[in-house]
């Protein structure tokens, strides 16, 4: 694929991610099935609850990552730049998006560096499954090194390479190589959906692989079916149209893995602090906002990214509170009521 049509690529993803058009139409999140109960009586003082949590290997001041969005362009340079700024500030987590355009073209690897303006804050690296079966262990962590992250998410994404032009076909060997990269890379490795969530089947073969982290990134926020159906073209926009809703919720997708000793971060979909907060009571480790955060940088730039995630963190700490809870780690244990649509999924589909 050429430098230009790689950057074509990720600008209209940029552009459809920003613009709100590709999101779930009919089938939400099912977060807002997850009613946390209220304390009245707390024993505690509210700058008493402690957000702290490790994730990863490295410690976050809040359980909230800013999800993999993009990279390959002048303006996700900029982008990402602002971005993982924004988590060093406030001490989150910060995804890459897909460093397939740094593979190959490596000129475009200034595209993904942020070490510069986010020292210390937890960076994870992100390549597609099928490229990194292709890739030997060497090649994958000389391009971890290249931008010094902290960990590899291998993002799985089977639904969106079939409408996506030119897209993927060939999954194979997939479990084979979660565990030759659990083995062989060094760093921790995160098997990652792409918007369709992963069910409890599948996280219990990726924990057969020895990997014990996942990105769920369920159904319910930016279709990435949708996104490449609004690029695609003839036969695969119409099969597009009909997949645009494939996938397992968000909460559905968390509370079938929550019981399996995974670390879980619950992306897809989720826009407040109260989603995280309910991502964590169903059993996430931390939570992660990307199309949100991309808009709220789009419209008042690393100010404005800065301030939504303050409020974003502002809730979760909140919550965790108004729960009865000090800690994210007591909110996973914390009771909470679930809406009849979730409670189908997580007795139907285990």
């Amino acid at each position: 694929m050429s430098e230009s049509n790689i950057q074509g690529r990720k600008a209209d993803h940029i552009a459809l991610c920003a613009s709100g058009e590709v999101e779930f139409r009919d089938q939400g999140t099912l977060l807002d099935e997850v009613q946390l109960i209220h304390d009245a009586l707390p024993d505690f003082h509210f700058d008493e609850v402690d957000l702290t949590t490790e994730l990863l290997g490295k410690k976050l001041r809040a359980p909230v990552v800013i999800s993999a969005m993009t990279g390959g362009t002048p303006e996700a340079a900029r982008i990402n730049r602002d971005l993982a700024r924004a988590a060093e500030t406030l001490g989150l987590g910060f995804g890459l998006g897909s460093q397939r355009a740094m593979v190959l073209h490596p000129e475009l690897s200034w595209t993904y560096a942020v070490r510069e303006v986010a020292p210390t804050a937890l960076v994870l690296g992100n390549l597609g499954m099928v490229q990194a079966r292709e890739m030997s262990t060497n090649a994958l962590r000389e391009l971890c090194a290249a931008v010094d992250v902290d960990a590899l998410c291998v993002h799985l994404n089977p639904a969106m390479e079939l409408i996506q032009p030119g897209g993927d076909r060939d999954f194979r060997g997939g479990r084979e190589t979660l565990e030759r990269l659990r083995e062989e890379l060094g760093k921790p490795v995160v098997a990652k959906e792409t918007g369709c969530g992963i069910s409890r089947s599948v996280g219990m073969a990726i924990l057969k692989t020895g990997v014990t982290a996942v990105d769920v990134s369920g159904a319910g926020g930016t279709s990435w079916i949708g996104v490449e159906t609004r690029r695609a073209t003839g036969a695969a926009r119409r099969l597009g149209e009909e997949l645009w809703d494939w996938g397992i919720p968000t909460g559905a997708s968390v509370g079938l893995l929550g019981d399996l000793g995974l670390t879980i971060i619950a992306t897809g979909g989720l826009r407040t602090g109260m989603d995280v907060a309910r991502a964590i009571a169903l059993g996430a480790t931390a939570g992660g906002l990307a199309a949100p955060v991309l808009r709220a940088h789009r419209d008042g730039g690393y100010d404005g990214a800065v301030a939504f995630l303050e409020h974003v963190i502002a809730g979760v700490r909140a919550a965790t509170f108004l729960a009865g809870c000090r800690t994210p780690a007591e909110l996973r244990r914390a009771p909470r009521v679930l809406g009849p649509r979730l409670k189908a999924w997580l007795e139907q589909a285990r």
